[in-house]
């Protein structure tokens, strides 16, 4: 009876392959874990299982390759880009793509991205954005939005005491490298959904050589926000989405 109940055609939902057997260390409701099994299944279904080359930094985003069965080459804070861009430039054939967090992306290594996205550098960036550096403690990041609390900003960020936010995907899309830039987040099922195909969309114009992707998925961060994982959801889409609107900045893939 078991046997029936799982068989082939009864299958609904499973565990991406590339998928190692590692326990969950993320704090609970942080999004990272969705955005993993996203980027596996992508893999999987493009083929691309044997010439997927993932580059993490420094940060929350670093343990990615505890979780997915492919290689992995670690780069120094905020270098991911300039790493991947050596890779893909002598494997053409590899899929090679950078999974950052916004501290690293947005601040350590801003000039790292910036010039990548512009060179029109063919590898995708997954940046995954909770607005604070959430590894270290809660402190203001780049991406902290205006008037929210943070460790090193108790009352709330000002912008004549810190200055203001910087919206790095906005600036990407600006930038004549790029082919591919959107925003996306995974608090609801569509949303998910939505951002798999994006993540799909980015790898896709790395492979067929259209130059660079940014793929920003906001995210949240419950431990570093102080909120529980439903009330960090709750605080992500009433003030995160009406700076951060969703949907594709730039798309010039063709795809």
């Amino acid at each position: 009876m078991a046997n029936d109940i799982i068989s082939p055609e009864n299958l609904v939902y499973k565990k991406p392959t590339l998928m190692n057997d590692t326990t969950m260390h993320y704090c609970p409701g942080c999004s990272h874990g969705v955005v993993h099994k996203l980027v596996a299944e992508v893999i999987e279904e493009m083929g691309m299982s044997d010439k997927a080359i993932g580059v993490c930094p420094v940060g929350c985003a670093v343990f990615a390759y505890r979780y997915l069965d492919i290689d992995w080459q670690e780069a120094p804070h905020g270098r991911a880009p300039a790493v991947a861009t050596g890779i893909k430039r002598l494997w053409e054939d590899r899929l090679v793509f950078t999974y950052q967090g916004d501290g690293d992306l947005a601040c350590i290594g801003t000039a790292e991205t910036i010039h990548a996205l512009n060179r029109g550098e063919n590898i995708p960036i997954i940046f995954i954005n909770n607005a604070i550096y959430g590894m270290t403690g809660g402190q203001m990041a780049p991406t902290t939005l205006m008037g929210q609390k943070t460790a090193t900003c108790p009352y709330g960020r000002e912008p004549e005491l810190h200055g203001y936010n910087l919206n790095i995907t906005e600036l990407a899309s600006h930038l004549k490298g790029t082919c591919y830039v959107t925003r996306q987040s995974v608090d609801t099922v569509a949303s998910i959904n939505k951002a798999k195909r994006a993540i799909r969309k980015a790898f896709e114009a790395s492979m067929q050589g259209k130059g660079s992707s940014l793929v920003e998925i906001v995210a949240t961060c419950n431990s570093g926000w102080k909120l529980s994982p439903v009330k960090a959801n709750e605080w992500m889409r009433e003030n995160m989405f009406p700076e951060y609107e969703k949907g594709d900045l730039k798309d010039t893939t063709g795809l």
